[in-house]
């Protein structure tokens, strides 16, 4: 069955509302936001549909340029902003990891097999972005992937044959063009009721919508 997306953070038996999180797993963004995001996940009782993806297909299609493509003055703003949020949320993730750029379809593919197998995401997409920003681990080494796999309690080898699947191959897919007809350009991302929310500085803005909401 196609439709596996949703995982309800909703413990309290009331109506859940439904966002959309476009993720990259080898963005430094989304490894600063997540966890803030996962706590207002269950807060506010939320159905989230992790949207992995295609990450080259997607910022092409906005036309937004690579890390490896930016011009030196966006490089080095870039390089000033890590380092004023590594400051600034007391984190300790590497300015320059060992392997980034990184391609992280791969990765994905094991997210999306391991909602196929009924486990919740969150902590496997941490334990991704650890990997790159934290830990200088390979996510395109399979033996990586599934050793990280293992480590959030998951059954690896199952998730890695479901992460080969036709199906996985093809939410991927779905969530690409998602993205596209949405207009996302840049992770992480989130949607509610249509209203855009670009990068884990607007966290604050979605934490507000949700209040109104």
């Amino acid at each position: 069955m196609l439709e596996v997306m949703g995982y309800l953070h909703n413990f309290t038996g009331k109506a859940s509302m439904e966002i959309d999180y476009y993720i990259s797993l080898s963005s430094p963004y989304t490894h600063m936001g997540h966890a803030r995001f996962e706590e207002m996940a269950k807060a506010h009782a939320l159905t989230v549909n992790y949207r992995l993806l295609s990450t080259p297909e997607v910022l092409a299609a906005a036309g937004t340029l690579p890390v490896a493509k930016r011009p030196p003055s966006r490089l080095a703003y870039r390089m000033m902003e890590l380092k004023r949020w590594r400051r600034h949320l007391g984190l300790t993730y590497n300015l320059e990891p060992k392997f980034f750029p990184v391609p992280d379809i791969a990765a994905a593919r094991m997210v999306v097999g391991a909602i196929q197998a009924g486990a919740h995401p969150g902590a496997l997409i941490g334990a991704f972005l650890g990997a790159v920003w934290e830990q200088e681990r390979d996510i395109t080494d399979v033996a990586t992937l599934k050793a990280i796999v293992a480590e959030t309690g998951l059954d690896a080898e199952n998730i890695a044959q479901r992460a080969e699947g036709s199906e996985v191959a093809a939410r991927i897919e779905k969530n690409t063009q998602d993205a596209i007809a949405s207009q996302v350009f840049g992770y992480p991302t989130w949607k509610l009721d249509g209203e855009l929310f670009w990068g884990q500085d607007r966290l604050d803005f979605l934490e507000q919508a949700l209040e109104r909401a």
